[in-house]
């Protein structure tokens, strides 16, 4: 995974760049939020500076919040203003820390799990950081679905410090990996003309 380095230095560009695809965000975010309820506690890992936590965070009783980038954290923390959302925890942490308030009755994950060193043993972890019945809901870039060409550019901007590692799989090889971790695939999908960014909802089974 990339390290905590490489997304301090890139914090500020992150939080600046604007969303490409609003619709297909918030079509994203709706579907979500369809599986949560009021009561629930959610785990958000990879939380970039805290946009989607705070959009979540009315739907939900708590939001734990977590990002490997101490800068990210910093600017998702300075977005909740006095009248903003206050049910939201953002801890700076690794995807793979046990959490004390463990284990939590939906995680998710968004644009994060082709940024992992192994997919296999992140799934395992946030199985375990679920409540049976729970939830894990994703989005996640599927670069082999992608264009051809977007492998060697991405390789030629990680020699210049440009990109962070990733790895390249389908959303055939992305369900698999979910279903082998335990989980029961509920619902799959995209958003938007991007068919290279597979939403996947699954249940650990109770």
């Amino acid at each position: 995974m990339a390290t905590a380095a490489f997304w301090n230095k890139a914090a500020k560009k992150y939080a600046a760049s604007p969303i490409k695809d609003i619709a297909a965000y918030e079509e994203t975010l709706a579907r979500a939020r369809s599986y949560l309820t009021a009561q629930d506690h959610l785990l958000e890992v990879g939380c970039g500076t805290g946009s989607t936590a705070i959009k979540l965070a009315p739907f939900v009783r708590r939001i734990t919040a977590t990002d490997i980038s101490g800068n990210m954290i910093a600017i998702a923390q300075s977005k909740i203003t006095g009248d903003g959302p206050q049910n939201i925890d953002f801890v700076e942490s690794e995807i793979n820390a046990a959490m004390a308030d463990a284990p939590f009755d939906a995680a998710c994950a968004f644009s994060l799990l082709h940024l992992v060193d192994d997919i296999d043993q992140t799934l395992l972890h946030l199985r375990n950081q679920i409540k049976p019945g729970g939830y894990f809901i994703s989005k996640t870039a599927c670069l082999a679905d992608m264009n051809m060409l977007v492998r060697p550019m991405i390789k030629v901007m990680q020699m210049i410090g440009k990109a962070p590692h990733v790895l390249v799989f389908d959303a055939a090889r992305l369900e698999k990996a979910v279903r082998e971790a335990g989980f029961d695939v509920v619902e799959t999908g995209y958003f938007g003309a991007n068919r290279s960014a597979r939403f996947i909802v699954a249940r650990k089974p109770s």
